[in-house]
C-alpha cells in the first residue's frame, strides 16, 4: 500500500510529509475530505481512494495541499523540521545498537543492484525487445536508480538543506 504514498508525495509533497510523522491523522485526514470520504475514513480507506483517483481528484488533493499548508502555518509547525528530527532519531537509534554491518550490507545490496539493473539493460539487444518489456526495464531501473540515491543521501548526506543554503556565498579560495 505503500504506492498511495508516492502518489501523494506527487501530487501534494507536503501532506506526503506529514504522512510520514506525527501529523499522519491530519495529512490522512485532509486526503479523506478531499476525495470525498468524510471524516470517518482511516487510512486504508484513503489509500485505496487514493489509487483509484481520478484526475479530478488527484486535482482535489493538490486544493487541499494548500489548505493544508496554511492550517500548518496557522498552528506554527515546521513539517522540514519535524522530518529532520526523524531522521535524526533514526541515526541515533542506529548508532545506539551499535549494528553498523547490516545498513552497509544492505547499501551494498542495493547499489549492486542498480549496477546490475543497468548493465543487464544495456547489455541485451534492445532492439529485441517489445514497447511493454522496455516498460517493464525501465521502471525496474527507476526504482533500483531511487533506492541507490535514498543510500547515497544516507552516507554521503543530501540534498535536503539546500534551499536554506542556496543563496548564501561560496567561500573561493
Amino acid at each position: 500500500m505503500a504506492d498511495w504514498k508516492n502518489i501523494v508525495a506527487t501530487v501534494a509533497p507536503a501532506i506526503a510529509t506529514a504522512l510520514g510523522g506525527p501529523l499522519a491523522g491530519l495529512g490522512v485526514s485532509a486526503i479523506g475530505k478531499a476525495l470525498g470520504l468524510g471524516d470517518g475514513s482511516n487510512e486504508d480507506d484513503v489509500a485505496a481512494a487514493v489509487l483509484r483517483a481520478s484526475p479530478d481528484q488527484l486535482l482535489a488533493i493538490k486544493r487541499a495541499e494548500l489548505e493544508f499548508t496554511t492550517k500548518i502555518k496557522e498552528l506554527d509547525v515546521d513539517l522540514e523540521r519535524i522530518a529532520m528530527a526523524d531522521r535524526a532519531s533514526a541515526r541515533k537509534r542506529e548508532a545506539a545498537t551499535g549494528d553498523s554491518w547490516t545498513p552497509r550490507l544492505l547499501a551494498i545490496l542495493v547499489i549492486g543492484l542498480f549496477g546490475f539493473c543497468v548493465w543487464w539493460a544495456f547489455s541485451g539487444d534492445v532492439a529485441a525487445m517489445d514497447a511493454a518489456q522496455i516498460g517493464i526495464i525501465g521502471g525496474v531501473i527507476g526504482y533500483a536508480s531511487a533506492k541507490a540515491d535514498t543510500v547515497v543521501g544516507y552516507y554521503f548526506g543530501s540534498s535536503v538543506g539546500t534551499p536554506l543554503t542556496a543563496n548564501k556565498p561560496v567561500a573561493r579560495r
